[in-house]
């Protein structure tokens, strides 16, 4: 696997479903605020409607803070809705499922398991210039921590302000940061 922090989202466009309609979302779409892409391995599932409505538990403070969801399975839009209207976890979700049928997008992101046709879970924050900031990837049986998500989030926000400035390991909004030095060097 490469290392795609910095890498540029390519150009696509992907049916999704979001609150009870059916829409289509574009690489144009994303640009110019802070997304999450949140893959997981498929829709009707046991682990995966644990971190979706997880995830939904922290969709407003996200939002709020300038940053916008996108569920991705390789399941399609119609199976989505599906879910949704079978399952109160999945029909409360406000932010937007995104299909990868073909597995276009979990390819580009290098979380696509050939041999199951399926999506490792992963995380990833792309910042307003369409660039991936932070990422990590799960197997398919390891929920995930929405919250620290959030917290990934909002330290790449941060640094993205405020680059003379790195967050330390546990870093929440409002907490001492580090202005890397020379004296600093063997002193933390």
């Amino acid at each position: 696997m490469s290392n795609l922090i910095n890498t540029k989202l390519f150009d696509f466009e992907a049916d999704a479903y979001r609150q009870g309609e059916f829409i289509k979302v574009k690489t144009e779409d994303i640009l110019g605020k802070w997304s999450i892409f949140f893959f997981y391995p498929a829709d009707f599932s046991f682990v995966c409607p644990t971190e979706l409505g997880d995830l939904q538990d922290y969709y407003k403070e996200l939002q709020a803070a300038g940053c916008e969801v996108y569920s991705v399975s390789t399941d399609s839009h119609f199976v989505h809705k599906a879910w949704a209207d079978a399952t109160d976890t999945i029909g409360k979700l406000e932010y937007t499922m995104l299909a990868d049928s073909n597995g276009q997008i979990s390819r580009f992101f290098e979380v696509m398991d050939e041999e199951a046709g399926q999506a490792f879970r992963g995380s990833f924050v792309v910042n307003p210039r369409g660039e991936i900031k932070a990422y990590e990837i799960h197997d398919m049986g390891i929920g995930r921590n929405a919250e620290e998500l959030v917290r990934k989030v909002e330290a790449a926000m941060f640094v993205e302000e405020h680059g003379d400035q790195v967050c330390p390991a546990n870093w929440k909004p409002g907490a001492d940061t580090i202005a890397p030095s020379l004296d600093l060097v063997g002193k933390i």
